[in-house]
């Protein structure tokens, strides 16, 4: 049996938990915040999000709490012209053998706390935030930022963008801005004209900004998040922001997406980080998961289902593994997720500049590609993506 420690109570980490519990190894998971709560506002979960979910015991306490989408609809944020819809209802359901949803993140997060808190194998200690780690030929010793220390045969970088294992572990530096802000509110749905509802993610691309909307929190509240492509070089997080500024900021607007950036009130503001994929992200006993290995932008809607794959693919290469043959597991961990988040990662940097934010000849090129389109072919497009990993 393992003792891992793991670095982050969020998604990832959470996750990560249950897989290792679950595989047969003991499991401590060191939270910085006072409580494993989560902050922000929608996630979108592909199928191969809820089939790692299912192989973590949490799938259906997830699907109480999502909001099934029937669409993935792209709009011209200028015209107002409908320009694709991706079908996400039956067809798409059978062949990908689950739903395409979206979640307020605390309805994701509460299940994967409520199951870890309810695990013999899983201790969470809130408050415990990692500042640094030492691992020897037989153990791992971390010591949290109040003097602390923990040992374990393992420890698992969980802990996000700015990771400090990450930042130990390979030194590589900060993520890098990418030049675009995000502003993100809530809105009680009673607040939304019944005519601006739907059971669809929508998306208004324009030249060098979109906008996306959709219900979560169990249709109790609206979604909005509004992304411009402004060159932003300093990395913020959650800075409140004027609502008259975001507005200021999308001047070119059809009515539709417009009158939805009206209804927000409490905008806060990000500057979009990632970073370019990495040859190894596991060395000796610490290894990297979710965004602390392969931050990816939201573009492609799969942060949040790759942390999942990655937590279901470690409990799974770590179960039959002891203490001495754990470097040469982590290193197969590395080679099996690799690749596919590599590619992800690409992706999302394509979709925000060529598929969301294109202007002009480019913006005619893209109408002019994706209509033909038919129900299958779409689907063929999100395969490689969405299909459940083994």
């Amino acid at each position: 049996m393992i003792h891992a420690l793991v670095a982050g109570g969020g998604i990832g980490g959470l996750a990560t938990a249950l897989a290792l519990a679950s595989a047969g190894h003991q499991v401590t998971v060191l939270e910085r915040q006072d409580a494993f709560t989560e902050i922000g506002a929608g996630i979108q979960l592909a199928p191969n999000g809820f089939a790692a979910l299912d192989r973590l015991g949490v799938g259906r306490a997830v699907r109480e709490r999502a909001v099934l989408v029937e669409e993935l609809r792209l709009m011209d944020a200028v015209t107002g012209e409908r320009l694709t819809a991706v079908p996400v209802g039956d067809r798409y359901r059978r062949r990908f053998g689950n739903p395409y949803a979206v979640v307020h993140r605390s309805d994701l997060l509460t299940p994967l706390v409520e199951a870890c808190r309810a695990a013999d194998r899983i201790r969470l200690l809130a408050g415990a935030e990692v500042a640094e780690h030492a691992q020897g030929p037989a153990r791992v010793t971390v010591t949290t930022a109040d003097g602390r220390t923990h040992h374990g045969d393992l420890l698992v970088g969980a802990d996000g963008i700015r990771s400090a294992v990450r930042a130990q572990l390979l030194g590589d530096g900060p993520p890098r801005p990418t030049g675009h802000t995000i502003y993100r509110t809530l809105v009680p749905i009673a607040e939304v004209p019944p005519q601006l509802r739907s059971e669809a993610v929508t998306l208004w691309a324009g030249p060098g900004y979109h906008v996306v909307h959709y219900v979560v929190a169990g249709g109790a509240s609206f979604n909005l998040a509004a992304i411009v492509d402004d060159g932003a070089t300093e990395a913020v997080s959650g800075q409140p922001t004027a609502r008259a500024t975001v507005l200021d900021r999308f001047p070119r607007l059809a009515a539709t997406p417009r009158a939805l950036l009206e209804l927000g009130e409490q905008w806060r503001r990000w500057v979009l980080c990632d970073r370019d994929p990495v040859d190894e992200w596991s060395r000796g006993r610490v290894t990297l998961l979710g965004d602390a290995a392969h931050p990816m932008l939201q573009y492609a809607a799969q942060g949040a289902c790759q942390a999942l794959e990655d937590a279901v693919a470690l409990g799974a290469l770590l179960a039959p593994a002891t203490p001495e043959n754990l470097p040469a597991r982590l290193a197969d961990y590395d080679a099996a997720r690799r690749t596919r988040t590599a590619r992800i990662q690409r992706l999302a940097r394509w979709i925000g500049t060529d598929l969301y934010h294109p202007s002009g000849p480019a913006a005619a090129a893209r109408n002019a590609l994706l209509r033909p389109l038919t129900e299958d072919a779409l689907h063929d497009h999100l395969a490689w993506v969405h299909t459940p990993q083994p």
